[in-house]
């Protein structure tokens, strides 16, 4: 089967951390967002990054790491509008794995089972770690009309309510699947992983 395409939402206002934490840098001295775009490149090599058009440090950001960036110009109406640019972006992918940026603490290993829970193009994957569903999110190409036409901030959670009998649950022992980074405290819980 064909490579899963990478998604990277990193359109987020992020207003709760109290500045962008996308470019907060971790112990290693990385941006967090640079860490988890890194993460999922080094496993899908065909990966994009959705910014908010009009974030100019993000996007620096990425460009100077030499990701493919697609400008989402919707961002302020959420989630949703993220998504359907980035699987728009990609759209003649087979499957796509979705990650969010201020998660850096996955792990590669989660990543690579996820994409590789995509058997079908029905097929939908997440990790879940003690009972609770957590990211990335694998969709199959089954998918590409309803993640296209996203415009809300919910995401694609009805996408998955609605097509719980092809949801593959993987079971893993990454705490980072459901570690997002909010506040400035969580930083505590994502520098053990750097």
């Amino acid at each position: 089967m064909r490579s899963a395409a990478g998604i990277l939402l990193a359109a987020g206002q992020g207003q709760r951390f109290g500045s962008n934490k996308l470019l907060h840098p971790l112990a290693n001295g990385v941006p967090l967002a640079v860490h988890a775009a890194r993460t999922l490149q080094a496993v899908l090599p065909d990966t994009l990054v959705v910014v908010n058009a009009a974030d100019q440090e993000t996007i620096k950001l990425f460009e100077n790491e030499g990701l493919q960036i697609v400008l989402n110009d919707q961002a302020r109406r959420g989630m949703g509008t993220s998504i359907a640019c980035g699987v728009r972006a990609s759209v003649r992918s087979e499957r796509w794995v979705i990650a969010l940026a201020d998660m850096p603490c996955i792990s590669e290993e989660t990543i690579r089972s996820v994409a590789a829970g995509i058997h079908y193009g029905n097929s939908i994957c997440a990790p879940r770690y003690e009972n609770q569903r957590g990211h990335p999110v694998g969709f199959g190409k089954a998918y590409a009309d309803e993640l296209i036409g996203l415009m809300t901030d919910e995401g694609a959670r009805h996408i998955i309510a609605a097509n719980r009998q092809h949801l593959v649950l993987v079971d893993t022992q990454d705490r980072g699947v459901i570690a997002d980074i909010d506040h400035l405290h969580d930083l505590v819980t994502a520098n053990a992983y750097v």
